[in-house]
C-alpha cells in the first residue's frame, strides 16, 4: 500500500476514492471499504483521510477521545485491500477550501476520480459548506460518479464512532466489539516505567499511547498480541494512576500472567476483553497491592470462564 502526505497536481491514474476520518474503523467505515475495493480490477482503490481530525483542529479542547491512531488506521486500511492512501494534513488553508476547489482541485485534478465513495451525511468545503447533492453534481460536470453508502445499523442503533466511544465509556465491551466487528484495542511501543509494578510483584508493560485523551479508562482483562505467535492472557491498568501520581498523563500498563521476558522496544496490540472495574485512589501502596491480587484474580477466572 502507498501512502502519501501531499496531493500530486495532476494525476493520469484513474482512481475510486473513499472519503472520511475512519476513526476506530468500525463496521460501518468497512462497508465503504468493501464498496471501494470491489472496483479494485477496474480502478486504483484509494482512501482520503485527515490529520488531524477536523474537530481537533477547531475545538482541540472539545475534541473527541480518539479511538484509532494514525498507525493503527494505516495497518487496517491496508489489511482490507487499499492500495494508496492520502493522509491530508488539515489546516487552516484545507479548512478554508470550497466545495467547488476540493472537487475540481483534488478529487478530479490531483486523484482522477472516477468514482467516489462515502457516508450519507459526508459534508465537505469550508463551513462544510458542501453536501452529497453538491457532490453529486459536481461529478456530473467533472466525470466522477458518487457512491453514497447507507447507514449501517446494529438494531436500532446506527453504528457511528460517537457509539463506540459510548460504549467504550460505559465499559460495554460486548457493545463495542460488535460495533468494531473486533475487540477494542490500542497498540504502541513497549516504553521504560517507573518499574513500581514490578516492585509490587506485578510487573507491567508499559504501552506508549499516541494520544492523552482514551476513550475508556479502568481495570480491564486483556490479551496482548505481538510478542510470539499467541496471544498473552494478563489484566491491563489504563488511566491516571491517582494512588502514585498527581496529575499523571493516562498510562496503559499490562501484567502479563506467568511471564518474565524483555519485551522494551517491540510494538504490541493490547486487547479490552472484559472491565474489571474503575480505576480508584487507595490509601496507600498495601491497599494498592491486595486490589492488583484482586484485579488478577478476577481476569484469570475471566479467561478460564471464556474459554
Amino acid at each position: 500500500m502507498q501512502i502519501f502526505r501531499h496531493f500530486p497536481e495532476v494525476s493520469e491514474t484513474p482512481c475510486a476514492v473513499a472519503i472520511g476520518n475512519f476513526d476506530g474503523l468500525h463496521i460501518g467505515h468497512q462497508a465503504i471499504l468493501r464498496s471501494l475495493t470491489q472496483y479494485s480490477q477496474q480502478l486504483m482503490s484509494c482512501v482520503m483521510t485527515f490529520e488531524p481530525h477536523a474537530r481537533e483542529f477547531f475545538a482541540p479542547q472539545n475534541a473527541p477521545a480518539r479511538l484509532t491512531s494514525l498507525r493503527e488506521k494505516l495497518e487496517m486500511f491496508e489489511a482490507a485491500g487499499v492500495e494508496k492512501v492520502h493522509v491530508c494534513h488539515f489546516d487552516a488553508a484545507f479548512a478554508a477550501m470550497s466545495a467547488q476547489s476540493f472537487m475540481h482541485d483534488i478529487l478530479h485534478r490531483s486523484l482522477a476520480a472516477r468514482r467516489v465513495i462515502v457516508g450519507k451525511d459526508f459534508c465537505f468545503g469550508a463551513k462544510r459548506s458542501g453536501s452529497l447533492y453538491t457532490l453529486q453534481e459536481g461529478g456530473e460536470a467533472l466525470g466522477f460518479s458518487v457512491e453514497p453508502v447507507p447507514n449501517v445499523m446494529l438494531g436500532e442503533v446506527r453504528v457511528s464512532s460517537t457509539e463506540v466511544r459510548s460504549a467504550l465509556g460505559m465499559g460495554n465491551l460486548q457493545l463495542a466489539q460488535a460495533l468494531l466487528g473486533r475487540p477494542y484495542s490500542i497498540s504502541g511501543h513497549i516504553v521504560h516505567g517507573d518499574q513500581l509494578g514490578r516492585e509490587l510483584g506485578y510487573p507491567t508493560a508499559n504501552v506508549q499511547m499516541q494520544h492523552d485523551k482514551p476513550p475508556l479508562t479502568g481495570i480491564y482483562a486483556v490479551k496482548l498480541r505481538g510478542v510470539g505467535h499467541m496471544p498473552l492472557p494478563g489484566v491491563a491498568s489504563l488511566g491516571v494512576r491517582p494512588t502514585v501520581k498527581n496529575d499523571g498523563k493516562p498510562t496503559l500498563e499490562v501484567h502479563m500472567f506467568d511471564f518474565d521476558r524483555d519485551i522494551y522496544g517491540q510494538h504490541v496490540q493490547v486487547q479490552f476483553l472484559k472491565k474489571i472495574r474503575e480505576e480508584l485512589k487507595f490509601p496507600d501502596l498495601d491497599a494498592l497491592k491486595r486490589a492488583m491480587a484482586a484485579d488478577e484474580k478476577a481476569a484469570r477466572e475471566f479467561f478460564v470462564t471464556d474459554e
